[in-house]
């Protein structure tokens, strides 16, 4: 077993090899007897593909290891790790505010501009908290436009919306959380002079806006975290080198390994037009 092999993760390594990941964590136990690491290890590989799961699940999911619900709970709480659900409230509804119905369950992503998606995360600087915005086309993972606020106000949600529209196009869907910023008059009007269908998540429903979470985890746990920047502008040009690198470098096992540049640009390489191929 190789952990750092460039092409294979730890999950295809062992899958070839017919063991289960838990099984090789704790055989790396013995060589180094750090338990604690070994199952931290193995706790992180099961939030790749179950990022919804608590600590029981994943005491469940690692019962081979012999690890308890306690021994999970204490490594998740030290590490800062937690199922995706108990969203902070970043998106506060607004009761005057139209509310649209959700469009994506059940729904099969086939192609770029399909489908975008948007939400705000916090971001813990070395004074106080800044607010980061993306947008993704949920078919190719690609991070299409970001900004990042001193204030969770509309103007910068529309301006990253605005920005994604004039270098990528019009997407068939957009989906959104309930919170004002995504259900204000400003933003909604943007869309609607598109033509755009607008679809919202349910309340208390963080699953229906399962890609974004996903994206946050990958941001926070590959570069906030490690990074822990303590600015604004350095929070910017760090996320400036990552979503370029995330984009355009890292490869997603979602994708078949490929890149989400490379999945979004096959979209223009087919003999189908785009806006036909949206609407078929």
């Amino acid at each position: 077993m190789e952990p750092d092999y460039p092409d294979l993760s730890i999950r295809e390594q062992c899958r070839i090899l017919g063991i289960t990941r838990a099984s090789y964590y704790y055989k790396a136990v013995e060589k180094d007897e750090d338990r604690d690491l070994a199952i931290l290890n193995a706790i992180l590989e099961e939030l790749k593909v179950h990022p919804f799961y608590g600590y029981r699940k994943i005491a469940r999911a690692l019962a081979d290891m012999g690890v308890t619900r306690k021994q999970v709970r204490r490594i998740m709480h030290k590490a800062g790790l937690r199922a995706i659900y108990p969203k902070k409230r970043t998106s506060i509804r607004s009761k005057g505010h139209k509310k649209y119905p959700y469009l994506l369950k059940n729904m099969v992503l086939w192609i770029p501009n399909q489908v975008w998606a948007t939400d705000i995360t916090y971001i813990k600087l070395g004074k106080g908290f800044v607010y980061l915005v993306v947008i993704l086309d949920l078919y190719s993972r690609k991070i299409l436009s970001w900004k990042v606020s001193n204030t969770m106000d509309t103007d910068f949600c529309v301006a990253s919306l605005e920005e994604s529209i004039k270098q990528w196009g019009i997407p068939a869907i957009f989906n959104t959380d309930q919170g004002s910023q995504f259900t204000s008059e400003a933003f909604i009007s943007v869309l609607e002079s598109y033509g755009i269908r607008i679809s919202m998540d349910s309340k208390n429903r963080a699953l229906d806006n399962i890609y974004m979470e996903r994206v946050w985890r990958t941001i926070k746990y590959e570069d906030i975290y490690i990074k822990d920047y303590q600015t604004m502008t350095e929070l910017k040009e760090g996320l400036k080198t990552y979503v370029t690198f995330y984009n355009s470098k890292r490869y997603h096992q979602s994708l078949d390994y490929a890149t989400p540049d490379e999945i979004y640009a096959q979209a223009f390489r087919s003999t189908l037009p785009l806006e036909e191929a949206l609407t078929a």
